[in-house]
């Protein structure tokens, strides 16, 4: 499609519009209404279905508690209204991976209402997204389109699946990009999602629309249309960009915005058409008469209540105020709980006073995911917990650095050498002569060597180019591999720069 004005004058004339809706797969042991095992990925199609699942004739649902309080927790952490009463209803649609013809959802009695995430912005500040509701459902099927054929796999039909849906709250790509990775960490705190886009266990589907400001100024929206399934969050940025500018490029040219189903070409970096958009008349929803009202016990929510874990926003508060963080590495570090939970083991290891906290997040952000990212491992930060240096060996490294018995620079050595053998960092240093170095004879050795190998530099410093100090000083590390003491070093070259005389004399 050919572009008519940039997404700068997009932004000039309309304003984004952006509801979401979020489907996240509850990690639980079996299906939402059936006993069937829900570990499927990478079983053989259709292998983890009963007469249930499958909608065959007489079999009846029983509702997944497990589910129930996974979305409850959920709820509670999204600061929604839980529900005393949930109805489970019919969702009547036809399609070949929905094997019974409808699918059990929730309609006008969801668990949880009127919450909010709250996210940052890029200038500093915070916006709350209001949570409409989340619902409880059953996933459904995978087709896989094969040249003239479709090969249908029940084996994720009725997995238990927890639908969020937004208000029209979100205004842009970078707004929308903030939600999904807050609410993506939120459920990986909670335990009740793997937060895996790529794996299908985390789908997002935006409402888009635009408005010029004068609708704005009037509280009306124009017609929205939804981008289904999408699977990562650079697939979410740019489809909301890419339909933004579509539907400019319409009304800039007389066109008309019909509301319709999206998908998302990948390849081509487009929304294509799908289908007409349907609406709740079109599914005739009805209550579910296999299933009877879900009457929630008040005691049981306040006892999920109690068990919550501590959410990133308050870890973020508490690392900032009690522990004195960095802002930015405060949030990086609660941006993934596996992080998260490897810097406190660490703290707890290291300890607390002078700093020592802000001191081992420097160890982890910088050090250690540099090394997790030059394996290739840095796309995902969980995986520090599988790396061979344990949060104590860190410790103990940091440790080593503080007393001097290793200078900084080994210290980023021994860390490589932890990373690649899981060995402990004083049998490291032991084994290969790391330990620091602070006899005056060996810095004077030092110091001598780079008077008589650079003479003419020495001479350039003391008529006056002090700033020839610093090629010294790194003369004499790189004359004793790094492990001389830096503050030793130091002053005994600047004693014997500023003497006038050579060792010798």
């Amino acid at each position: 499609m050919e572009r008519t004005h940039s997404p700068s004058q997009l932004t000039q004339e309309y304003n984004i519009v952006v509801g979401m809706e979020v489907h996240a797969q509850l990690l639980t042991k079996t299906k939402m209404f059936c006993r069937c095992s829900a570990d499927y990925q990478g079983a053989s199609p259709n292998t983890h279905t009963c007469p249930v699942c499958l909608g065959l004739p007489g079999a009846l649902p029983v509702i997944n508690r497990a589910a129930v309080e996974a979305t409850i927790r959920t709820g509670l952490a999204l600061n929604c209204e839980i529900a005393e009463t949930a109805v489970f209803a019919r969702k009547n649609y036809h399609y070949p991976d929905l094997p019974k013809g409808y699918q059990i959802s929730q309609y006008e009695l969801p668990l949880c209402r009127n919450g909010w995430v709250e996210i940052d912005l890029p200038d500093g500040g915070a916006k709350r997204i209001r949570i409409h509701r989340a619902h409880l459902e059953e996933d459904t099927g995978k087709n896989t389109h094969a040249g003239m054929h479709t090969l249908v796999d029940l084996n994720r039909a009725g997995m238990p699946l927890l639908e969020i849906v937004t208000e029209a709250d979100i205004a842009s790509t970078e707004e929308a990009y903030a939600f999904l990775t807050k609410l993506r960490t939120i459920l990986r705190y909670l335990g009740v999602n793997s937060g895996n886009m790529e794996e299908g266990a985390l789908r997002c589907e935006p409402n888009i629309s635009i408005r010029t400001a004068e609708q704005a100024a009037r509280d009306e929206f124009g017609t929205k249309v939804e981008v289904k399934n999408l699977n990562s969050l650079r697939a979410v940025r740019n489809a909301i960009a890419y339909e933004a500018e579509r539907q400019a490029d319409t009304l800039q040219s007389g066109g008309v915005i019909e509301q319709v189903n999206m998908g998302w070409d990948e390849n081509r970096q487009r929304t294509v058409l799908q289908r007409a958009k349907e609406s709740s008349e079109d599914y005739r929803y009805f209550p579910e008469p296999d299933l009877p009202p879900l009457v929630i016990n008040r005691a049981w929510v306040e006892e999920i209540a109690r068990a919550l874990p501590e959410l990133p926003d308050a870890k973020e508060r508490r690392y900032r105020h009690e522990w004195a963080l960095r802002p930015i590495d405060a949030r990086t570090i609660t941006g993934e709980k596996r992080v998260a939970d490897y810097f406190e083991a660490a703290v707890a290891a290291y300890g607390l006073e002078n700093g020592k906290p802000q001191r081992m997040a420097n160890w982890i952000t910088d050090e250690l995911f540099r090394l997790l990212y030059a394996d290739g491992e840095g796309q995902d930060l969980r995986q520090i917990t599988d790396t061979q240096v344990q949060p104590d060996q860190l410790a103990a490294l940091a440790q080593m650095v503080d007393t001097r018995s290793i200078t900084a620079n080994t210290g980023k050595k021994v860390l490589e050498s932890m990373y690649r053998s899981g060995d402990d960092p004083q049998a490291i240093v032991e084994r290969e002569g790391l330990a620091m170095v602070s006899s005056t004879s060996v810095i004077d050795a030092a110091v001598q060597a780079a008077f008589d190998n650079n003479p003419d530099e020495l001479t350039r410093y003391r008529n006056g180019e002090k700033k020839l100090f610093g090629f010294f000083m790194g003369q004499m590390m790189r004359a004793t591999k790094g492990k001389v003491d830096p503050q030793a070093a130091r002053q005994r070259l600047q004693e014997m720069l500023d003497s006038g005389n050579s060792i010798r004399n």
